[in-house]
């Protein structure tokens, strides 16, 4: 299966120059916990970084600072790992546990935010991958008992 199957698509995003205290808000608004933060090219938000309620709380609160004084440019995490819509589900898994990553931006061929993957919509889709197996031997025995009647 492909991640794009199974991305979440309603994405809240930012620019790069929001304040900490308007992505804050933003998150508030739409009940998230992280935000992709875009550049616009050629009419395509194309995903340049992420900054998560944590980053927030470490990085400004836990500090003492303005976060209307930041902007999320300065404490947002750059060093972003993205997906392609048409990527495994099982190759996007072991690159997040490499890089110890719980969100990852899904891009289109040309690099454009289509959606984001976290674990908790990999391990809702490995749920049902084993939820599926589960049913097999049940299945199976259904399918012997009226055979043999």
């Amino acid at each position: 299966m492909n991640i794009g199957e199974i991305c979440t698509v309603q994405t809240i995003t930012c620019a790069r120059d929001e304040t900490v205290q308007g992505a804050a808000l933003l998150m508030r608004k739409h009940h998230v916990g992280d935000l992709i933060v875009v550049d616009q090219l050629d009419g395509q938000p194309v995903p340049v970084g992420i900054v998560t309620d944590r980053d927030i709380v470490v990085s400004v609160v836990a500090l003492g600072l303005d976060p209307d004084s930041l902007q999320v440019g300065d404490i947002m995490s750059d060093d972003l790992l993205t997906c392609g819509e048409d990527d495994d589900v099982y190759a996007t898994i072991e690159h997040m546990r490499l890089r110890g990553i719980r969100r990852v931006p899904v891009v289109n061929r040309a690099g454009g935010l289509t959606g984001i993957v976290s674990a908790d919509d990999l391990l809702e889709f490995l749920a049902e991958e084993m939820g599926d197996l589960s049913r097999i031997s049940a299945n199976q025995q259904a399918q012997e008992k009226r055979a043999r009647h």
